[in-house]
């Protein structure tokens, strides 16, 4: 076993795919949180359309493989759109930030959700009495604490977003597992580069549990009850 030539030769090579891991988990959970956002708020809805089209969007993503819903997505949207556009053309890349966002704004549609109902009903009352319509109530009160009481959840579904950009490499998406592939294919060196992959994987993910750890004590001290001192 060569570490040494393995960090040396493979290291450029990682570095640019870890560099596109990271982008594209970025970019993939920026739109899932909006599209997780627009979800939750249709499957709290009052009007059973859209809290039936929500259900269905979570079933399927939630229900389904992310390597099929990469495939369908990479493959089968383009084979559809040929159809009318005949000189369509998607890249591994598209496919793969349009596949993650699919799949984390299910997730994050759920995890909102149980950070509004974690809400007190108590401050829409307050909100509604104060002459705020049900929406500004949900806008100006609910959101921004029912964020907060997400923020952890959203750093773990950041680290699954991440992790999960590696099943990418199956649609040839140059992220870290695939230009690890690639630079097995010419070495051999199966062990060490996969070894180092897993590596950097395991200090960006320790980072982001670190942080999600911090941010969690520190809500809950936030949430603890404050005494007044009687002396």
């Amino acid at each position: 076993m060569d570490f040494g030539k393995v960090f040396s030769g493979a290291m450029p090579l990682l570095l640019e795919g870890l560099r596109l891991t990271v982008i594209t988990s970025l970019v993939s959970i920026a739109i899932g949180m909006v599209i997780g956002l627009l979800v939750c708020l249709m499957k709290m809805s009052k009007h059973a359309v859209p809290r039936a089209i929500a259900g269905v969007y979570i079933w399927i993503i939630r229900g389904t493989p992310m390597l099929v819903q990469a495939f369908i997505v990479f493959f089968g949207v383009p084979q559809i759109v040929r159809m009318f556009v005949t000189d369509f053309k998607f890249t591994a890349l598209t496919a793969g930030i349009i596949t993650l966002s699919l799949n984390a704004g299910a997730y994050l549609a759920e995890i909102y959700r149980g950070g509004i109902m974690a809400v007190p009903k108590g401050q829409t009352e307050a909100a509604r009495s104060l002459g705020l319509s049900q929406g500004q109530a949900m806008r100006k009160v609910v959101l921004p604490q029912a964020i907060k009481f997400s923020i952890p959840s959203l750093v773990n579904q950041f680290i699954i977003t991440i992790k999960d950009t590696s099943i990418l490499s199956a649609i040839g998406m140059a992220e870290l597992v695939n230009k690890a592939k690639t630079y097995v294919g010419s070495t051999y060196t199966f062990f060490e580069t996969y070894l180092v992959v897993a590596a950097m994987y395991l200090v960006i993910i320790s980072i982001l549990m670190i942080i999600s750890n911090y941010i969690e004590k520190k809500l809950k001290y936030e949430r603890r009850p404050r005494h007044r001192d009687t002396h």
